[in-house]
């Protein structure tokens, strides 16, 4: 395809939404060489963040790593607009520990429509498409709100809540995906007439208040981090002034409030039917799930450097507007709030993605694919990963090549997707740590190191980004093998040292088997030793976790191998399930339902028991 063909409204690919995951899924394709239309509600509120206006938190910015070393652009993003960077849980081990970036929200939408512009093959256009056009089971087009017609071999779409999206504030509903957005509607229609199943889920979002109103001496200051860290592995990443989150706490008047205005609330009354998140509850449901709770969090944070908005974090309501005020001014440092937008929660239509196949594209309609919100994930970061995925594998799709579908053993991608289209998730889905069985294995902090190849190959990693990789690796190595064969003596000036961390030691030792004590991290090196002092940070803290966690990342990966003789047993993909005798009729419901790839795809569906697995792999091995 040319690039005029975009006169002629003919497009390799269209992506319908152009939100974290619509950015990702139109510049992986583009940058792979296809012309791309990416259509969206609001060219305005491209890479918006509807809720806080934040990147990353524990898992998920395993994910954001992730996205950067397979050559996806979120990292970038994050690292150019922030204004605090965090890392949690420093204090535990690395298998948890996440950053977060606060967001200025105008800035990070700006920086990344400023990319999708000066990208090559990507044309914007403010429209709303109602419907898909399939021919002998694959996608040939599409066609907007105002019947204007498109060709095109692969859509991805990434519509988020904007799906048949209705909002609601008390009883009252509108029609939008989000305040002050419209709703996307007929393409709900025109799935549904193809044969994809719909179904509804709700989310929601707190109210932002005028910063000028609020006190912030009744509450407690969140600072960023000192010693910063950054999402992109690529180099001449900016120092930007920090600010500072606070937090206050809810009370019993605030609880009274709520409990006193349930019946105001639509969940509670039964009009919305879409199940809400489970890990981001509203203030309400936290109140009745949690009633001898006598306080919970609230954070306040910053929508950006020059606007007064202020995101009130986790205070996500559905009650009537007037409601939020008595709730909000009930809160220490909100006596006085000004609310500039009210909180308001939000059903959707979503396709569950056990319809679709690891390479997210549609097991009945080829060259259709689905990324974000619409499998039923939520979070911009879970987004994000989806919608690179589903941009490469549109590519691989239009030039009948094998599509890209991570393992869970190599990526929290691998494991979210895996996750998605294996089993039958009836709320919205968040990645979290405990959802990996192998989260040692994989960290934020090795994410280059697992997925830098595959993106060199794919192409979305040039050259000499990665040669720098390479150049990391090897240093890394290198200094594994000078702290196993460095020896520190027992001097008194070495023991002084570690006396302030509560060692001691009364023989000579390597520095590699000191570093194995609990007490010791590298920062201590730097102060017995100049050569440490010399090493890059990043190499630094990478050979720190690899020695000292180095009995349990052994462990993982003998797991890992366990696992990949599942990964062996292929099934065929027109078995038939109801001739396979001494497996429950539930079983072989469940496998026609999903059809798993494999032994270790189908061990994880729910309700697949481990005898089922055995019969499975004699009948495979016959």
């Amino acid at each position: 395809m040319t690039s005029l063909d975009y006169l002629n409204n003919k497009f390799d690919v269209i992506v319908v939404g152009a939100g974290h995951a619509g950015c990702e899924a139109a510049l992986a394709a583009a940058k792979l060489g296809c012309n791309v239309l990416l259509a969206t509600l609001d060219v305005n509120n491209i890479a918006l963040q509807p809720c806080n206006p934040a990147i990353g938190g524990p898992a998920k910015s395993t994910l954001v790593r992730e996205i950067d070393a397979l050559g996806g652009i979120m990292g970038e993003v994050a690292d150019a607009t922030y204004i605090q960077m965090k890392t949690l849980n420093s204090s535990k081990g690395p298998a948890v520990r996440a950053l977060r970036a606060q967001s200025d929200k105008k800035e990070y939408t700006q920086y990344m429509r400023n990319i999708l512009e000066s990208t090559d093959n990507i044309w914007i256009k403010q429209a709303c498409i109602t419907e898909i056009k399939v021919e002998n089971g694959k996608i040939v087009g599409a066609v907007d709100e105002y019947g204007i017609e498109y060709s095109c071999r692969a859509i991805i779409l990434t519509t988020g809540t904007s799906l048949e999206g209705k909002m609601y504030v008390g009883l009252q509903a509108y029609s939008g995906g989000r305040l002050g957005e419209r709703a996307a509607i007929g393409l709900s229609e025109s799935l549904r007439k193809h044969g994809i199943i719909t179904k509804k889920l709700k989310t929601g979002t707190p109210a932002r208040v005028d910063k000028r109103t609020i006190d912030y001496s009744k509450m407690e200051i969140q600072p960023g981090d000192d010693k910063l860290s950054f999402y992109s592995f690529k180099p001449n990443r900016p120092i930007r002034p920090q600010v500072p989150c606070y937090l206050t706490r809810t009370n019993e008047d605030t609880h009274k409030i709520i409990r006193t205005n349930l019946d105001k609330s639509p969940m509670y009354q039964g009009l919305i039917q879409g199940v809400g998140p489970r890990y981001c509850p509203s203030i309400e449901d936290k109140i009745v799930r949690f009633a001898s709770n006598p306080s919970h969090h609230i954070f306040i944070e910053p929508e950006g450097l020059n606007t007064y908005e202020v995101y009130i974090q986790g205070f996500s309501t559905s009650l009537p507007a007037c409601v939020q005020v008595e709730m909000l001014r009930s809160l220490p440092g909100l006596e006085k709030a000004h609310i500039i937008k009210p909180a308001y929660a939000v059903e959707y239509d979503y396709v569950p993605a056990i319809q679709t196949l690891h390479s997210l594209m549609s097991k009945d309609i080829q060259g259709l694919f689905f990324a974000g919100q619409i499998n039923g994930t939520s979070g911009y970061e879970e987004a994000a990963a989806q919608g690179l995925i589903a941009g490469v594998n549109a590519i691989k799709y239009l030039n009948n090549s094998e599509p890209l579908e991570l393992s869970r053993a190599s990526s929290y991608i691998g494991t979210l997707i895996d996750d998605l289209v294996t089993k039958d998730i009836q709320e919205p889905y968040r990645m979290l740590t405990s959802r990996s069985e192998y989260r040692l294995l994989l960290r934020q902090d090795n994410a280059d190191e697992r997925l830098t190849k595959i993106g060199h190959e794919i192409g979305l990693i040039d050259d000499n980004q990665y040669q720098r990789f390479l150049s990391k690796q090897e240093n890394i190595q290198k200094e594994i093998e000078r702290l196993k064969e460095t020896k520190l003596s027992a001097t008194d000036e070495v023991n002084e040292v570690l006396a302030k961390y509560g060692e001691h030691i009364d023989r000579g030792i390597r520095m590699a088997e000191l570093l194995k004590r609990p007490n010791i991290t590298y920062d201590v090196f730097k102060e017995l030793d100049e050569d440490s002092k010399k090493i890059n940070e990043d190499v630094a803290d990478e050979a720190e976790v690899l020695i000292k966690y180095d009995g349990y990342i052994k462990r993982q990966e003998q797991q890992v191998e366990t696992a990949e003789k599942l990964e062996k047993y292929r099934i065929p993909a027109n078995l038939d399930y109801s001739k396979i005798k001494h497996i429950s009729t539930e079983t072989r419901e469940k496998l026609e339902k999903i059809r798993p790839t494999n032994l270790a795809q189908a061990s994880r569906i729910g309700g697949v028991k481990p005898a089922d697995i055995s019969v499975l792999m004699v009948m495979l091995g016959k």
